[in-house]
């Protein structure tokens, strides 16, 4: 453990005042740097006590995450700071009032050990504030369960023996439970799991109350409760690996512990949250159904450490997240902060002490990247944000539209509007997976993009989730629908902008990263071309070798989805031939989910057919947005608008 030197500091102070009053000159976009910086803070936390606030901080623009931990009585004070270097800090909790729980990560190999195998490692380790004492506790890949707060210095964390390579859903996948003692590092077994029983949940005590498992010879899986019976786990209900329905139990009744609260089709399109009677094993009430979208989850009380296990509403995803709120209580106090904070759009007590009266606010929305106030002894006070050099006047507003694809089928979708008057130059931006939930509230690469004067669609093709099993089967119910009317839904898009007046037919892109790459490389051999160019960001370009990474792990819905939608859809390597406009392709050099293999293999088949590129490795990426560091980011984003700009010829006049 190293104390963090506070010279790091006034160089941060430095790049703010000196770059600060270049983004301010009206209709200037902010130089791509700021956009390029990782979140400056993020994960605020108040301790249990009230008494010191702890949040992760990145102190410098290619600086590691840091800890600093405040004095709540003296904020002004100069904070106690922490790395664990060479080691990464990803995320922590409190676990008491003076210790700190760490997930900690390292890179540990420069080549990915195959799909899925990347080349960072983690662990857990603690913080004792009092003490300055870091201890690192060294099993692989433990996550923290439970924070066992009526067991002074005990948590509950778990890892899957035999490393993740498991045809069953993680949900469902056994796991080995440990009481972790943070003084003492000794650990004491408590439940190492099965495929027939293996997945646990703990209540607010600690005491194991849900379990699933997966019933192999059946084919199904399976949920268990402890709840009528201390001692021995009971079923409760099954379901088949073969449907596409959902259960999750997301809580239970704290008057009636019999009455589970689950989200689920419960035979109809839309998932809603319902009660599910454990004695008599079935649904009973619905409490919340949309006819529109899918519930999407649960919210709990704002105070976890006297109410760890109240349900107070449930939120949906439309335009934004909303939340229904169950009781009068928590509905006030919502409305109460939404209205004190400024910009308030996703706004929500992330963090509170146990008495209650100092509390954590955080705010997410079409104008504020991510904000921190700490509401302590009466008073409001900013902590600070995700993004302290992008101002709010400077973002984009965010739209969120309806419109038909060529069948007539309904599209959802987000729209981030540029300063300025239309048409603008225009760039479909498709969500990766395919098979996702995507809300759009503020979306760094959408901001970034019309901060530089470009219209972006985020549409929500058939196949994404979060909209009814309809929705989400259209992409493969008929034949693999990817370059087919998955593809159309963009275009359709795109063309209804046109139509709107909002974008301009000749200056229009597609821009995506993963599934949204392999989007991109369709787009580029379409016949009906209507892009002047396309960016493609680790996609998937053979299609059959990519489901051969996990062919023999897949099972049931799952791989009846994932075998139709690859198998049936186009494969962009096959069509190279076609390409019919400029393409840029990036892909990181240790991408673990779509191996750097997609981009080598397609770029050769570009060279075969003289094609019009250009190819960008992002050295030590991965696949995912927590690997794209500094440098990566503005690599990425120069060589974007560039492409943009010049190669592309749909620069914003």
């Amino acid at each position: 453990m190293k104390k963090i030197n506070y010279n790091i500091y006034v160089y941060f102070s430095l790049l703010v005042i000196l770059l600060l009053p270049l983004a301010s000159l009206a209709n200037t976009p902010y130089p791509l740097e700021y956009w390029a910086l990782r979140d400056v803070i993020r994960n605020v936390q108040i301790s249990p006590d009230g008494k010191h606030l702890a949040l992760i901080k990145i102190p410098t623009k290619d600086g590691s995450p840091i800890i600093e931990i405040y004095n709540t009585n003296a904020m002004e004070e100069k904070p106690y700071r922490v790395n664990s270097d060479p080691m990464e800090i990803t995320r922590f909790y409190w676990a008491s009032n003076d210790v700190i729980i760490m997930n900690l990560r390292q890179q540990v190999r420069n080549k990915i050990d195959g799909f899925n195998q990347g080349v960072y490692e983690g662990i857990i380790a603690s913080l004792d504030i009092k003490k300055k004492k870091l201890k690192k506790y060294d099993h692989l890949g433990a996550r923290v369960e439970h924070l066992l707060p009526e067991k002074k210095n005990k948590i509950i964390y778990s890892f899957f023996p035999g490393g993740d390579d498991n045809k069953i859903k993680e949900a469902f996948r056994p796991q080995t439970y440990y009481e972790l003692d943070l003084k003492t590092g000794s650990k004491k077994l408590i439940l190492r799991g099965k495929l027939a029983l293996g997945a646990v949940e703990f209540d607010g005590k600690g005491s194991p109350w849900l379990a699933r498992g997966f019933d192999i010879s059946e084919g199904e899986y399976v949920w268990y409760e402890r709840v009528t019976n201390k001692k021995e786990w009971q079923e409760i209900y099954r379901l088949s690996e073969d449907s596409f329905e959902t259960f999750e139990v997301d809580g239970f009744d704290e008057k009636n512990p019999e009455i589970f609260f689950v989200r689920a089709h419960n035979g109809k399109d839309k998932i809603g949250l319902w009660e599910f009677n454990i004695v008599k094993k079935k649904f009973s009430e619905a409490i919340y159904l949309r006819k529109d979208v899918d519930v999407a989850g649960v919210t709990y009380h704002s105070n976890e450490w006297t109410n760890p296990d109240t349900v107070t509403g449930v939120y949906y995803y439309k335009d934004g997240v909303k939340t229904e709120y169950l009781d009068a209580i928590s509905s006030a106090m919502a409305n109460q902060i939404q209205g004190v904070i400024p910009n308030s759009e996703f706004t929500r007590i992330t963090s509170r002490d146990r008495s209650g009266n100092s509390l954590v606010i955080t705010n997410t929305g079409s104008n504020d990247p991510g904000s921190f106030y700490l509401l302590h002894k009466g008073k409001l006070r900013k902590i600070g944000s995700r993004q302290p050099l992008l101002e709010a006047d400077q973002l984009s507003d965010v739209r969120y539209i309806e419109y038909k694809s060529r069948d007539g089928k309904n599209i959802p979708a987000y729209l981030t509007i540029p300063n300025g008057k239309p048409p603008f130059p225009a760039i479909v931006m498709p969500h990766g997976g395919p098979f996702v939930s995507e809300v759009v509230i503020y979306d760094e690469w959408a901001q970034m993009l019309a901060n530089n004067g470009y219209l972006v669609l985020q549409p929500q093709y058939r196949g994404s989730m979060g909209y009814g099993l309809e929705h989400y089967k259209s992409a493969f119910e008929d034949g693999g629908q990817g370059g087919y009317k998955m593809q159309d839904d963009k275009d359709d898009g795109m063309l209804y902008l046109v139509k709107e007046g909002l974008a301009d037919p000749e200056r229009m892109a597609i821009f995506g990263w993963s599934y949204g790459g392999y989007a991109a490389l369709i787009a580029a051999s379409r016949e009906d071309q209507i892009y002047q160019c396309a960016i493609a960001g680790a996609a998937v370009s053979d299609p059959q070798m990519q489901v051969n990474y996990y062919r023999y792990r897949m099972r049931g819905a799952q791989k009846e989805e994932q075998l139709t939608m690859w198998g049936d859809s186009i494969s962009p390597i096959k069509h190279a031939a076609d390409v019919n406009i400029p393409l840029l392709i990036i892909h990181g050099s240790v991408d673990q989910r779509v191996p750097l293999i997609h981009a080598e293999k397609y770029k050769k088949a570009l060279d075969k057919y003289e094609k019009n590129y250009k190819y960008l490795v992002l050295e030590g990426a991965d696949h995912f947005s927590n690997t794209l560091f500094f440098n990566h980011q503005k690599e990425l984003f120069e060589s974007m608008i560039s492409y943009l700009n010049e190669d592309c010829g749909i620069k914003n006049i």
